[in-house]
């Protein structure tokens, strides 16, 4: 039995329905499920009763629920306090390389003028490397654009992010407005590497589909990805927030996905037994101020 148990538990009695109780806790219904059958057995009695899909509190319940705010307040009066002793939180963000590419710079700027006396320390890299760090208690939350994959962490989508099919203005592509999935077979790409989760997407579109594509060239970054777009004559598929300004320039030309099926959402993710601290409550409001990314419109 923990901390979190109680919380969950104070939670649920306090809102008298598990799934009130997740979104307050911003935790998913089966986890606040869980918890309770938990603190049940090792009680070894029942909290609530469930009548007509409602939940009613027992009198061994009641008798919990005192003392379990008691000792939900005194954990959080003394995280209150050692945080003002440390005066300084250290908090640790993981994003995948698009995010830290066309998104991170500007949230944390804006993070930083939110919470002053938090310092902040940030992770590039895939998804999966995201996923492995946040799993080992080494990152305290992080924002990505592929699949989670462990049950032990939950993801929440926040902002929305769409991938286009990029050639240069040179590629024969640059006259087109759309393409087929056979458009594309044989063709040179400059691919993000393993673990990305927009390589995984694609690939994953090309397995449907029964394509095969030519890899070029396999590159990490969104610059280089850029420069095999523009030197090397590759396509790529890639965010269109990565490439607005050379959209815009004229340098870059970009084909949407007929199907509306490379639609994305980049999500915050942390471990389902994080504590929920005022930094990361303040990083998912930050996250709720991006909207989807218009179409740029081409002034070359």
């Amino acid at each position: 039995m923990t901390i979190r148990h109680l919380k969950i538990f104070v939670a649920v009695a306090e809102t008298g329905k598990m799934s009130l109780a997740a979104q307050k806790l911003y935790l998913t219904q089966p986890t606040v499920s869980q918890a309770i059958r938990e603190l049940e057995a090792h009680y070894e009695t029942l909290l609530f009763e469930r009548l007509s899909k409602r939940l009613y509190i027992t009198e061994s319940g009641q008798h919990l629920l005192q003392m379990a705010k008691s000792a939900v307040h005194s954990f959080d009066e003394l995280e209150r306090q050692m945080q003002s002793e440390t005066k300084t939180e250290h908090f640790r963000i993981g994003a995948t390389v698009t995010i830290g590419s066309c998104m991170l710079p500007a949230l944390l700027d804006d993070f930083q003028k939110l919470r002053p006396q938090t310092d902040t320390f940030s992770y590039i890299r895939n998804t999966q490397a995201v996923e492995e760090k946040l799993l080992r208690s080494e990152l305290d939350v992080g924002i990505v654009e592929g699949i989670i994959k462990s049950p032990d962490l939950v993801s929440l989508p926040l902002v929305e992010d769409y991938l286009v099919l990029a050639c240069s203005a040179r590629h024969p592509f640059a006259s087109r407005n759309t393409f087929s999935p056979s458009d594309l077979e044989g063709l040179d790409f400059v691919m993000r590497e393993y673990g990305s989760g927009t390589r995984a997407l694609f690939e994953d579109y090309l397995r449907r589909n029964h394509i095969t594509i030519h890899e070029r060239v396999e590159a990490p970054f969104p610059e280089a990805m850029k420069h095999a777009i523009l030197v090397n004559g590759c396509l790529a598929v890639i965010s269109v927030r990565l490439i607005e300004d050379e959209i815009r320039k004229g340098t870059i030309h970009m084909l949407q996905d007929p199907e509306n099926i490379w639609n994305r959402t980049f999500k915050l993710v942390y471990h389902k037994d994080k504590f929920i601290s005022e930094s990361i409550l303040a990083l998912k409001e930050l996250l709720g101020r991006y909207k989807k990314p218009e179409i740029p419109l081409f002034t070359g």
